[in-house]
């Protein structure tokens, strides 16, 4: 199981649109049936991302079809990203996790 995590800085005016375009990716990956979530930092450390969004997926296959064609098919997903790269102030920094499989129970 891999976790992609999307750390993304936006201008406080722009946190809105931004926060719109980003909803449109969740809502594509889980009627893809993958788990997703953008996060809000409550709190964060100076220079720090004003937001995540992560997607857990199956494989890093997975991941790269999804990043290419997930929200409205191949052009739908251009025109998402050229819209969100409008308001970025820096490109975002991407984490590809890797769940770690245990035995033991959850706490």
């Amino acid at each position: 199981m891999i976790v992609a995590r999307f750390s993304y800085a936006f201008k406080p005016v722009d946190r809105d649109r931004a926060m719109a375009l980003l909803n449109q990716e969740v809502t594509a990956a889980r009627e893809q049936g993958m788990e997703a979530r953008l996060l809000v930092p409550l709190t964060r450390a100076p220079g720090g991302a004003s937001l995540h969004y992560e997607v857990t997926l199956e494989s890093l296959d997975r991941f790269e079809t999804f990043r290419e064609q997930g929200v409205g098919g191949q052009e739908g997903t251009r025109t998402w990203m050229r819209e969100l790269s409008e308001l970025l102030l820096e490109p975002p920094a991407v984490e590809l996790l890797r769940v770690a499989e245990t035995d033991d129970p959850p706490v």
